[in-house]
């Protein structure tokens, strides 16, 4: 049985997706990074070069827990929808709107769905423009555009629409080499009309009548097939119907738009075409043949309306910046090769859900009768205990040294039995290649202040 998964499906995946993150009852939801130890073939597999594909699987899971250096919480001001980036240039040929885009009616550019087309483009200024009729299928020829009425208007040949603005923090955030924000402008959204008919697909035919014409657009439009609903004129030169455009006497236009149509025709036939746009005054376009006018008709609401359902906003992008130490929670003397999002994390051996901007996510000794320094990714070890781990960072000034017990031998389990073993107690720890060394102090169970003012208790 065929089947498809549609627009409409993945924009109300993206909504519940972009919506938990304000709802009443709202996701929390965190950038995880972790893994400063380079990749490698005896343990994650790949290298930092090459790194290694994650998988969709239960271990992966665990291990990148196991590997997290820290987390910072997403806001909510840190999400907008998006679509693909399509960026203005002259003398390219877009694609235009079309209601019925399929793999029997492709566009210009040969897309098979319109979402996958490219009907709409973003300026050098941040506006956003539909369009609304390609010329044919021809390259834009012009200026660029910097219109932002609600009104259609025509530029290098096309016939474009006004949807939006991208802000400039919106642009600071948002915009990347592929994807740029989406959101609804409410002025050209109170302009729209549910069901207007804003488009023309005409062909030209030849041997008719030259003149205007005008003919109503039957369907299921208010007042459909009669003067008070949508109304085209048509002009005949050289005996062949003139292309869709949006001046009167050169081109075919829509005399009137009406409004809410979901399907409409034009008739062509002599009892259908009139002199006046009363409709009352019969006059045959003559015995020309080939000629015919196809309306297009406007997504729900119109044009403008709803620019994340019209232009294919079925993407959500989220933002998170890391800088320095991020309240002493990010450390910053080691890098990192793993980046997650997760979803309502639970502070440390609660059930209680995290709710804190930024969390640290390592182990940490306080060290006592140090010598020697330290240095990230060696590899760390506690002789009388058995415990083995991997340096993430050391702050020399406060004798804290962070470190990972990944599952791998030697880097966080015993490489022959595989076993895994907690640092613990006043037994000295050693450092395999600096060969420093430090006994974690026994009496350190009260507040460490940081360097930007945060604390760290030990026990």
């Amino acid at each position: 049985m065929a089947a498809i998964i549609t627009e409409k499906f993945r924009r109300h995946n993206a909504t519940q997706f972009y919506e938990s993150f304000s709802e009443a009852s709202a996701n929390v939801y965190y950038l995880m990074i972790g893994k400063s130890a380079p990749f490698s073939s005896g343990t994650s597999g790949g290298s930092d070069d090459s790194p290694p594909t994650p998988a969709d699987d239960v271990a992966t899971e665990f291990y990148t827990w196991d590997q997290t250096i820290a987390s910072k919480k997403i806001a909510s001001t840190e999400i907008s929808y998006a679509i693909p980036r399509r960026d203005w240039a002259n003398s390219t040929t877009y694609d235009m709107y079309e209601h019925n885009v399929s793999s029997s009616n492709t566009t210009t550019s040969g897309a098979s769905n319109i979402y996958d087309s490219t009907f709409y483009f973003r300026t050098s200024d941040n506006r956003v423009y539909k369009v609304i009729d390609n010329n044919d299928g021809s390259a834009y020829s012009g200026s660029e555009p910097t219109s932002t009425s609600t009104s259609t208007f025509v530029l290098g040949g096309y016939t474009l629409k006004y949807m939006y603005t991208i802000s400039a923090s919106n642009s600071n955030k948002f915009l990347t080499a592929d994807f740029m924000p989406v959101a609804t402008d409410s002025t050209v959204s109170a302009a729209a009309t549910d069901g207007a008919i804003e488009s023309l697909v005409v062909t030209a035919g030849s041997g008719y009548t030259n003149g205007t014409y005008y003919a109503a657009v039957y369907g299921d439009g208010t007042s459909a097939g009669t003067s008070s609903g949508a109304v085209i004129r048509i002009t005949v030169s050289g005996g062949a119907i003139a292309s869709f455009g949006l001046t009167a006497g050169t081109d075919t236009t829509i005399n009137s738009a009406g409004a809410a149509y979901t399907y409409g025709t034009v008739n062509l036939g002599s009892s259908y075409t009139f002199s006046d746009s009363d409709l009352s005054s019969a006059s045959s376009m003559g015995s020309g043949t080939g000629g015919a006018v196809a309306v297009v008709i406007s997504p729900k609401e119109g044009h403008g309306n709803d620019a994340v359902n019209e232009l294919g906003g079925h993407y959500v992008m989220m933002r998170a910046t890391l800088t320095g130490a991020e309240a002493d929670d990010v450390l910053a003397g080691n890098d990192f090769r793993n980046i997650a999002i997760i979803t309502d994390p639970t502070t440390y051996g609660t059930s209680t859900v995290a709710s804190s901007t930024t969390y640290r996510q390592t182990y940490a000794l306080k060290l006592t009768s140090v010598s020697g320094t330290f240095t990230a990714d060696e590899k760390i070890s506690q002789a009388s205990t058995g415990a083995i781990g991997k340096v993430i960072e050391w702050d020399s000034t406060l004798s804290i040294l962070y470190y990972h017990q990944e599952r791998y031998g030697d880097y966080g389990t015993n490489s022959t039995t595989g076993a895994y073993v907690a640092f613990s107690g006043a037994n000295a720890v050693t450092g395999a290649s600096s060969s420093a060394a430090g006994t974690p102090d026994s009496t350190a169970d009260s507040a460490v202040t940081l360097a930007n003012s945060s604390t760290i208790t030990f026990s």
